[in-house]
């Protein structure tokens, strides 16, 4: 069982006048590392909870960036032809059509969604769920969920439900959910507090800058080309089992050079948060007493703060594996012996990298592994 105490800390947003808040979960692997397994279980808790009420099931609907994990976790749960497809805000080659929607208190608002196939998905499942970190309103699913249904008529046959992690949505805005036919579901409910007043006298400022370190021959990389792209849409079974093959992959190549006992950071880019804690949680599972640590770079500008009890202390600004000029943000970093980042990016480049790598600079400079989408396995020697 699972409560606020487990999942809820408060952060204040940088520069956002929209909402001033923010929750971090510290189990959620994305701004506070955690271990992989306590967080897809976490994920999990609420993915069977939906698949006892919704076992017929077979679409499954995640929101970037925050909740590509959650979706996938909770899609983990249904048969393993679930089709489990979640938002975007990067570019898809290939992709004819999208759907196309706007977050309200966003500090990025513009989300997409493929077009393509989801008819069909549509009218091949009994019902289909929205998967959230977190909803406060519902407003932004309502309004999405009325453009689907006047796209694809068939959704309006369908069972609808919403779920998050967590819930502070009010009985006015559930009974406008309830108005709408559209389900909530939730593995907490959040106080109704007025957050925005509990963060006004929080001091905070901007996260650090970093400088490029050069990595001549000082990583070591692997290339994988089974990752499966969930922006597109894949069967659930088959994304948990590329994700598995790239941990074995990497375990294969790498894991003789990882001492035992050795402190591990696994990190995810952006919207690639599933594949990393898979990795960790094939790394956790070993038996080598390996201290193993998951979350993700973000592109959300969260305001830093010694104040005791703040969850966000420290914090570094970074390029972006994604896109050239894009700043991204790292939050709540420590030393380790081994970093392993790994990424979806189709950039060829390794300036995002070197960028990150300027993060960990200190007297001893850990083991740093990039696990990345690609047609080739190569590695370089090491230091």
């Amino acid at each position: 069982m699972y409560t606020a105490k487990d999942t809820l800390r408060l952060a204040k947003r940088y520069n956002n006048t929209k909402r001033p808040y923010l929750f971090v979960n510290p189990l959620q692997a994305k701004h506070i590392p955690v271990s992989p397994t306590e967080s897809l279980n976490m994920m999990n808790a609420l993915g069977k909870k939906l698949s006892e009420k919704y076992p017929k099931t077979k679409l499954i609907i995640g929101f970037a960036e925050t909740a590509t994990a959650i979706g996938a976790a909770v899609a983990e749960c249904f048969s393993l032809n679930c089709v489990y497809v979640h938002t975007t805000r990067e570019s898809v080659p290939r992709v004819i059509e999208w759907i196309r929607s706007a977050e309200e208190h966003s500090h990025a608002t513009e989300q997409k969604l493929i077009g393509d196939y989801l008819g069909g998905w549509i009218s091949a499942t009994d019902s289909v769920i929205f998967v959230d970190d977190e909803i406060t309103t519902g407003k932004t699913l309502i309004n999405l969920i009325g453009q689907l249904r006047a796209k694809y008529p068939q959704l309006n046959k369908k069972q609808v439900v919403v779920a998050s992690l967590l819930n502070r949505v009010s009985a006015v805005d559930e009974q406008r959910l309830a108005d709408a036919n559209i389900a909530c579901e939730w593995l907490v409910k959040v106080p109704e507090d007025d957050y925005s007043v509990a963060v006004q006298k929080i001091p905070i400022h901007a996260a650090a800058t970093v400088e490029p370190v050069a990595l001549d021959m000082a990583y070591q990389a692997l290339f994988c080309e089974n990752f499966h792209d969930p922006r597109t849409g894949t069967y659930i079974g088959k994304y948990k089992h590329s994700c598995e093959e790239v941990a074995e992959t990497f375990l294969v190549q790498f894991a003789y050079k990882i001492e035992r006992g050795a402190s591990i950071l696994v990190l995810g880019t952006e919207e690639c948060m599933y594949p990393a804690l898979k990795v960790g949680e094939v790394l956790e599972r070993m038996g080598q007493n390996y201290q193993v640590r998951c979350h993700a770079t973000t592109r959300s500008p969260i305001g830093i703060s010694d104040k005791s009890g703040y969850p966000i202390p420290s914090g570094y600004k970074i390029k972006s594996f994604y896109e050239d000029g894009r700043e991204t943000y790292i939050y709540n970093l420590t030393k380790y012996d081994v970093v392993i980042v790994v990424t979806d990016t189709a950039l060829s480049g390794f300036d995002a990298l070197e960028n990150l790598a300027g993060a960990f600079c200190n007297d001893k400079p850990p083991q740093l592994f990039y696990i990345r989408n690609g047609k080739n396995v190569w590695y370089t020697r090491d230091r």
